[in-house]
């Protein structure tokens, strides 16, 4: 597995169906974190995966906690329009996580204050930030381009 993409309570389906392709096409693994704004059997969510979502890598976290107490101590990195370093300025190894957040409000600031944040360069602008899963699609070919695109053609 080349990355592992952590989606903290998303709140749209066909986002997460994007994701999910984005997913299967870099082996990357794609972890939810409850709770969810849809069900994961949604056909919204399908529809958007296409025929890419029975190949996918996922994992479902009943809450932020949970996940941490499986994945607390890996390197985890928060893509967050907050944060003061570009996600291009950060040296991505096989296998780090990279977290996002809602798409209406992003997460909480404790979870803010746990992990390395990264952004994606935007103008000033009254605009909050790029569609969630234009940044995933941004941030991980970075991440796979720095790491030579691994078992990848």
């Amino acid at each position: 597995m080349n990355l592992n993409i952590v989606l903290y309570q998303p709140e749209i389906p066909s986002n997460t169906g994007n994701i999910a392709r984005t997913c299967v096409l870099t082996n990357s693994k794609l972890h939810l974190i409850k709770p969810l704004g849809f069900s994961i059997d949604d056909k919204a969510v399908k529809r958007a995966g296409l025929d890419y979502w029975a190949d996918l890598n996922i994992e479902v976290h009943e809450s932020y906690e949970d996940f941490l107490k499986k994945y607390g101590n890996e390197r985890i990195y928060l893509a967050t329009t907050h944060a003061g370093k570009s996600y291009h300025e950060v040296s991505f190894k096989e296998g780090d996580f990279i977290m996002f957040g809602r798409e209406t409000s992003g997460v909480p600031e404790e979870v803010h204050l746990r992990h390395e944040g990264i952004r994606v360069p935007l103008i000033e602008t009254s605009t909050r930030s790029l569609n969630l899963s234009n940044t995933v699609a941004i941030v991980a070919y970075e991440a796979l381009r720095q790491m030579d695109f691994p078992k990848m053609k």
